[in-house]
């Protein structure tokens, strides 16, 4: 089995976590000030040199706004294919 790290469904959670911290219009930085962790955390991250647990992707969810529910629903659709 593929590091999760490296498989399509990994690399399009990024993506859409990447997308709503744009569109929140937040830095990196200020994401990561957000969640209370180091100012690299956010960049390691969105760079996949740092894997993401569920807690943290639903923390990071819900300071983005993101309705984790769909979020899944795409993953598992791209999952899918």
């Amino acid at each position: 089995m593929t590091k999760s790290v490296f498989t399509k469904e990994y690399k399009f959670m990024l993506e859409q976590l990447v997308k709503a911290r744009k569109k929140a219009g937040l830095s990196q930085r200020e994401l990561s000030e957000k969640l209370n962790m180091p100012s690299s955390f956010v960049g390691k991250y969105e760079l996949g040199e740092r894997r993401l647990d569920i807690i943290a992707v639903l923390q990071i969810a819900m300071v983005l706004n993101i309705n984790t529910g769909r979020l899944i629903y795409e993953i598992e659709k791209v999952m899918k294919q």
